[in-house]
């Protein structure tokens, strides 16, 4: 286990998809386990191998690799890759709610400059019971917008290719009691 500087702060933010994290996670430590990691002071590069696994407060993100870079003028970039079924994954409580927001893709970027998180292939967030995917997911932390695109780097895939696809639920009604049976009186 391995506690870093504000140098990696930046990582916790890979995972800025569309909703509102919990504030306080921000004042907390970030702890990163892994299985290997190279730093490169001169260059401002610091890469996390094998099994990682960054913890901030109510943050999580797991990765096979996780690779963050600073630039001359103080701003990082974050990038992780991998993981169970080839996926990084990120989870953080929603600020005053009881409820997680989840997401997943081979690729999860942040850039601290821009203050953009992007997921790339197999994209997907999750807030409480609702979800979207899609092969492409950037949000934008300063406009607080996302947009989901069905291809790659934010580009729609061609006439019958896979498209974006977003599942909401009622209030009240989760994946376990939805059912497809009609509604009483209509047959």
């Amino acid at each position: 286990m391995l506690s870093i500087s504000r140098f990696t702060l930046l990582t916790l933010l890979l995972i800025a998809p569309p909703v509102h994290a919990e504030r306080a996670d921000r004042e907390k430590p970030v702890t990163i386990e892994s299985d290997k990691l190279n730093v490169d002071d001169r260059n401002k590069v610091q890469v996390f191998e094998g099994r990682v696994k960054l913890v901030q407060g109510t943050l999580e993100l797991l990765a096979d690799k996780m690779v963050v870079t600073q630039d001359a003028d103080g701003f990082q970039k974050g990038v992780a890759t991998g993981g169970k079924d080839g996926l990084a994954r990120f989870r953080q409580k929603r600020e005053g709610k009881n409820e997680y927001t989840e997401g997943e893709a081979e690729r999860i970027e942040y850039d601290g400059r821009n203050d953009k998180a992007r997921l790339f292939i197999r994209a997907m967030t999750r807030r409480g019971q609702d979800e979207t995917r899609g092969q492409y997911i950037e949000y934008d932390g300063y406009t607080e917008q996302y947009s989901v695109t069905s291809g790659p780097d934010g580009e729609v895939a061609k006439p019958g290719g896979e498209q974006v696809k977003t599942i909401i639920f009622p209030k009240g009604v989760t994946p376990e009691t939805a059912t497809s049976t009609p509604s009483p009186g209509k047959r």
